[in-house]
């Protein structure tokens, strides 16, 4: 960025630290990184900037919904250690301190704001909420135990776009094998675990393709489809099938 985009954004943080008490940076990456958000502004008076990874369970505003209620707890001057906070709909979600690793890499933003160390703590869903994108980020980093995260330091391997976009379903993001695959554009995919039409729009959900194929090295093959083309497999199934023939089947 330049010096003056830097003053913009100073001048953005200190205006909603004013406002609100912190400020919320969304990091969408642009590459084959998960989504994650950060506070800055908590620190001074509570003694930790927030941080909510992956997640992708939820949309950009509930995100925003779950970081300013656990801030306005934790604000409050409740003891963070073992609280469990009750955000409705949206789940319960506990505190965990982050390793000083993940912090020099996530909380960038923080860190040059304060322009020295700061504590970070990860905002943790349970487990009806949680999705294959969320680290534990109380551990050092890992590229191996944290595959999904590990494009952070590990270089793209496969030959299409590393900005590849997965339109995705929930099934698959808690782990459920996926079993269709169509190759809409050079860097746009829909990877379903189930059939595809049956998969309510509410559950539709727009990620990195990289973080589905770190966590399921059966896919890397669909990396060689063309534009137009699909595959599909039964449920339990390594082995990849012809679009063609799932339509066949499905008559």
């Amino acid at each position: 960025m330049t010096t003056n985009t830097n003053q913009e954004m100073r001048l953005l943080i200190e205006k909603n630290i004013s406002q609100h008490g912190h400020h919320i940076s969304l990091v969408t990456g642009g590459d084959a990184t998960p989504r994650f958000a950060y506070t800055i502004g908590l620190f001074p008076n509570v003694g930790a900037e927030l941080v909510f990874a992956g997640a992708s369970f939820y949309s950009t505003q509930s995100l925003h919904i779950v970081i300013n209620k656990v801030a306005d707890v934790l604000s409050s001057g409740v003891d963070w250690q073992g609280i469990v906070i009750d955000i409705g709909a949206l789940g319960c979600f506990s505190l965990q301190g982050v390793h000083r690793s993940w912090t020099n890499m996530l909380l960038l933003g923080a860190l040059d704001y304060y322009n020295s160390e700061i504590v970070g703590l990860q905002i943790v869903p349970d487990k009806v909420h949680t999705t294959i994108d969320v680290p534990n980020l109380s551990l050092a980093f890992n590229p191996v135990s944290e595959p999904v995260w590990g494009w952070l330091s590990e270089p793209w391997e496969f030959l299409v776009p590393e900005n590849s976009i997965a339109i995705t379903n929930l099934l698959a993001l808690q782990g459920k094998k996926i079993t269709e695959v169509m190759r809409w554009e050079e860097g746009e995919w829909e990877l379903f675990a189930g059939y595809g039409p049956d998969v309510s729009r509410e559950d539709f959900r727009k990620i990195p393709l990289g973080t589905l194929l770190a966590v399921d090295k059966s896919l890397h093959a669909i990396t060689k489809l063309d534009v137009g083309k699909g595959l599909w497999r039964r449920d339990g199934e390594t082995e990849w099938h012809i679009w063609e023939s799932r339509k066949k089947e499905k008559k």
